[in-house]
């Protein structure tokens, strides 16, 4: 429970110079991010480092960049393992590939 807790209050917000979502906990910043093909989101990176490992935040990106992609009517192209992974899991999201 306090898994999924961590994950509804992360801020997420979308870099579009960077070209990334990104979340700043504990002054360390996780990211993920991507390449815009026009009708396409290529998803290359996912960043988290190490002090904030095992509290669901790649995940979080993840689920954030993925509905991003679908809200703004985009495929995606899991190009990072990370993202290919949280795909193959949640069949929820196999359309936008």
């Amino acid at each position: 429970m306090s898994n999924q807790q961590a994950k509804n209050d992360l801020q997420i917000s979308h870099n579009e110079q960077a070209n990334r979502f990104e979340t700043t906990i504990d002054g360390q910043t996780g990211y993920i991010s991507y390449q815009d093909q026009g009708n396409a989101l290529v998803y290359d990176h996912t960043i988290v480092p190490q002090a904030l490992g095992g509290r669901g935040v790649g995940s979080a990106l993840v689920k954030h960049a993925l509905n991003y992609a679908r809200e703004h009517d985009k495929k995606v192209v899991p190009q990072c393992s990370f993202v290919e992974a949280y795909i193959n899991k949640h069949p929820e999201y196999q359309d936008l590939v």
